[in-house]
Formats: structure tokens, C-alpha cells, sequence
């Protein structure tokens, strides 16, 4: 009887990789931030108080979107992945998934999250998240190992589920008649910079060995990244105050002071950058992005739903 105990625990932790690597595959950590701001942006699109199953049949679709999408990008990069420390022991570079494995994934993740979003929710919606796919998937991706403006494309399609959110809340965006939703789009777009460039600051070894164009690559001084990062820093500020429409009340107030004095932390992490380029300084850069996001549309929804 022992023998068939072993073969099923070692079945059970074979099934349990696995599960572990389409995870992985999957980039949870990129896909929960993408749940958030969907989400939040439902919520702010109607004052929060959406159709609660609209949201959720939005996050589960949008789920399986980016899965995809991120599943497409190892898929891609995978000979570039296997060259750098931080993505060497990624699912396809290790071995653990083959890269045919990992292109059935996204495709069928890409099918059914598409086609669940459309008939689940609506065909808008289906729309922003084919156009967040494949921006990432199909654009920002295959141009890494060719041009730095990878990243601006990166920043747009990482936006786009602010669309997803609204959409499925409130129907199309109406840019012009109510500009709240290119408010936060805008925010989402801007504040992907400070936080990818201090990123490719502290791999910029690793990014240049694999062949990847980021803007410490071109400019191994760091001084045009920096300099990225202290600028939209600053566009960030008056953005962000934007959003303070998406409030009412005597909510709006406090929002903007918390929102001013995240912007104002966020531009000093970013000017401590651009004067010393350094490991530190590029580490208290990301922090400040991986603070400023989150509470920003904590305060936001908070402030909205008041």
C-alpha cells in the first residue's frame, strides 16, 4: 500500500507545480494591479455604486486578458529571460513549461477571457481589453529589443484597463462630456514611468546583456531616465489633482491634500534620482511608485463613495 501513498503525493506535487508555473506564467503581481484599477474605476464611474456583477464579470474576464497578454510576453522573450538573473527561473526559461505549453495558455486564456467579457458584460468592453492585449502583447513587447518608446506603449496599454472598469460600469467614456476617466487614464499612463525607469536603472546590466533597448540601455548614464522620471513626476501633480473631480464634497479636500503630498514624495524619491544615481536612490524611487498607486485609489474610491 505504500507504493500507490507514493505515486499519489508525487502526482499531487506534479499537479501542484504546474498549477504553480501557469501562475507564474501569468504574472499575478501585473494581474492583481490590473484587477485594482478596474475595479476602482467602476466604482468612480458611478459614484460608487455600480452593478456589482457587471464589475465582477469585468474582473474576471479582464483576469484572463492579461494572463494572456503576460503569458504572450514570456512566450516572446523567453531566450531573452534565460540571459537575466531576475527572469532566469521564469516557467519557459527554466524549463518547467514549454513555450508551446505556454502559447496554448494564452491563447485559449485570450479567447475565453474576449469572448466572456463580451458576452458577460459587453462588446465595449471586450473592445478596451482586446486593445490592452494586444498593445501589450503585439506592440510593447516585440519592440523592446528594438527601440526605447517600448515603454511609452507599455504605459498605454497598462492604462487601458481604466476604460475596462468605466465601460463596464458606465458605458463608453465620453472623454469630452465627462473627462473623469481620462483623468485616471492619464494618472495610470504617467506614473508607469518613474516606476519602470527605476527599474531599468537597477537592472540595467541584466536588461543590456539580454539586448533590451530601455533607457539606461541607450543612455548608460541614467541621466535621460531620470529625467523621464522627474518629468512626469511633475505632470503627475497637477494630473493627479484633476481626479479631484472624481469627488464631491468636503471629500474632494482632504483627497487633495493627500493626493498633493503622495505627488510631492513621488518628485523628491525622483529629483534624489536624477541627482544620484544609484541603487539606493533608484530603490526609493520604486518604493515611492509602489506607495503613490495604491493610495491614491484607495483615497480615490474612498473619497468617492463618501
Amino acid at each position: 500500500m505504500s507504493a500507490p501513498a507514493v505515486s499519489v503525493e508525487r502526482r499531487g506535487a506534479t499537479w501542484s507545480a504546474r498549477l504553480t508555473d501557469y501562475i507564474e506564467l501569468s504574472k499575478p503581481r501585473i494581474a492583481l494591479l490590473v484587477l485594482a484599477v478596474v475595479g476602482a474605476s467602476a466604482l468612480v464611474a458611478r459614484w460608487g455604486q455600480p452593478n456589482g456583477w457587471q464589475v465582477l464579470h469585468a474582473m474576471l474576464g479582464t483576469l484572463l486578458v492579461a494572463a494572456s497578454a503576460s503569458a504572450l510576453n514570456q512566450w516572446c522573450e523567453w531566450r531573452r529571460d534565460a540571459v537575466m538573473s531576475r527572469t532566469a527561473q521564469r516557467p519557459v526559461p527554466a524549463g518547467r513549461l514549454s513555450s508551446r505549453h505556454a502559447a496554448t495558455f494564452a491563447a485559449v486564456s485570450a479567447m475565453i477571457g474576449l469572448g466572456y467579457l463580451g458576452l458577460a458584460v459587453n462588446w465595449i468592453v471586450a473592445a478596451w481589453g482586446f486593445a490592452s492585449w494586444f498593445a501589450y502583447a503585439w506592440v510593447y513587447t516585440p519592440l523592446k529589443p528594438l527601440a526605447a518608446a517600448h515603454t511609452t506603449v507599455g504605459a498605454v496599454a497598462g492604462a487601458l484597463p481604466v476604460f475596462i472598469g468605466w465601460s463596464a460600469a458606465g458605458g463608453t467614456p465620453d472623454l469630452v462630456a465627462d473627462p473623469r476617466s481620462l483623468a485616471l487614464f492619464l494618472v495610470l499612463f504617467l506614473w508607469q514611468f518613474p516606476h519602470l525607469m527605476a527599474i531599468a536603472w537597477m537592472y540595467r546590466q541584466q536588461y543590456a546583456r539580454a539586448g533590451l533597448q530601455m533607457l539606461t540601455v541607450v543612455d548608460p548614464s541614467g541621466r535621460q531616465a531620470a529625467l523621464q522620471a522627474v518629468t512626469t513626476c511633475l505632470a503627475l501633480l497637477p494630473v493627479s489633482l484633476m481626479t479631484a473631480l472624481l469627488t464631491s464634497g468636503h471629500s474632494r479636500w482632504w483627497y487633495l491634500g493627500v493626493t498633493f503630498l503622495l505627488g510631492v514624495f513621488q518628485l523628491t524619491c525622483a529629483l534624489l534620482f536624477l541627482r544620484r544615481r544609484s541603487e539606493r536612490t533608484a530603490r526609493w524611487l520604486l518604493r515611492a511608485t509602489l506607495l503613490y498607486l495604491p493610495a491614491l485609489l484607495t483615497c480615490l474610491v474612498l473619497a468617492t463613495i463618501h
